[in-house]
């Protein structure tokens, strides 16, 4: 096979047209692709190498995407179990009675309702991010939470110049009843069009999701990354419109790749400094192409004590890329950049 037909079916999975296996939650992942190589963004490369140039707001040289899975506004049993057993070790009182009282203040007080202090913390790098909700009203393990118990909290990120977006349900993936059902409770809570969306459990099927997703309405995904590894799933670090092979149509919508997210990232390394290695590298393999590096940091990183670590790469994230002078921003300015022709 030539290169060109290599980087084809790359750009376009290919092989997740007729995959021989999936995982126990019907997951196209890592393990079962032939393509190995996924720290280097092959088919960014062949484009750049054939003419591609970007140029990013204010002469930025880079990207990067910064996002959030709402999974959960209210700590799970196991969660405030772990975090409670961390801060006894750590003598944290204070961490010990924000895990353990709220309940008893009510809802408002739940730790996991921490969208200020991810702001707070973003804007001191002059930085921006998504955060996706789920509506779904069933999921695979658990009901999750009811979004209209935080409307203010929602309004208050918008109103900060940050994004709110969809979180689609575990089911939602193959389901376009079903997304656009979540989409309009997202949107009657929110009193404006939501634009962006990654589906939960990274659940996706190529092409199919992106067709229904475009037909509900979305103007981007950033669902197209892998629960059991970090990198170029299509060997992509810039954002694209896909292919349906079936077709051979563009499909009309925007897919910005995820790059990394952290438990896949954490699975993969024994050490915060092991971590930290994989993503230096990555942000300095993107920087070199000029293209966008997509990052998936659950809202609980940030209010619990069994994943400090995590928040601690987070913040360690934010200042190199600040210090490399790149454009931090929500998945909601990526797509109108995008759009107007960059």
């Amino acid at each position: 096979m030539d290169e060109d037909s290599r980087i084809w079916d790359l750009f376009s999975r290919k092989e997740e047209y007729s995959p021989k296996k999936l995982d126990n939650h019907d997951r196209f992942t890592y393990e079962f692709s032939g393509f190995k190589d996924i720290l280097i963004p092959h088919v960014s490369n062949y484009l750049i190498k054939n003419g591609l140039s970007i140029q990013f707001p204010d002469n930025k040289k880079f990207a990067v995407c910064l996002t959030h899975d709402i999974d959960n506004i209210y700590p799970p049993w196991k969660h405030l179990l772990l975090s409670s057993v961390y801060c006894i070790k750590d003598l944290n009182a204070s961490g010990l009675k924000s895990q353990m009282l709220w309940k008893f203040k009510g809802k408002k007080y739940s730790p996991y309702l921490n969208f200020k202090k991810i702001m707070k913390l973003e804007r001191n790098f002059g930085a921006k991010s998504s955060f996706y909700f789920i509506t779904a009203e069933k999921d695979v393990n658990r009901f999750r939470y009811n979004i209209e118990e935080i409307n203010s909290e929602l309004g208050n990120i918008v109103d900060s110049g940050w994004e709110v977006g969809l979180h689609g349900g575990y089911y939602a993936y193959n389901d376009l009843y079903e997304v656009i059902k979540e989409k309009k409770k997202l949107e009657k809570v929110l009193g404006k069009e939501v634009i962006g969306y990654r589906n939960h459990y990274l659940r996706f099927k190529v092409p199919d999701s992106w067709d229904i997703l475009s037909k509900a309405g979305f103007k981007y995904d950033t669902t197209l990354g892998y629960n059991d590894m970090i990198g170029f799933r299509n060997g992509m670090c810039h954002p694209f419109k896909p292919i349906n092979l079936k077709d051979s149509k563009e499909i009309d919508i925007l897919e910005i790749p995820l790059i990394i997210m952290d438990g896949s990232l954490f699975s993969l390394v024994n050490s915060l400094e092991e971590a930290w290695s994989y993503v230096k590298k990555l942000i300095d393999t993107v920087e070199s192409t000029n293209g966008v590096i997509t990052f998936l940091w659950h809202n609980h990183v940030f209010s619990c004590s069994f994943r400090k670590e995590w928040e601690m790469l987070y913040n360690k994230i934010l200042s190199y890329c600040y210090m490399k002078n790149a454009w931090m921003t929500s998945g909601e300015e990526i797509y109108r950049w995008w759009e107007s022709g960059h």
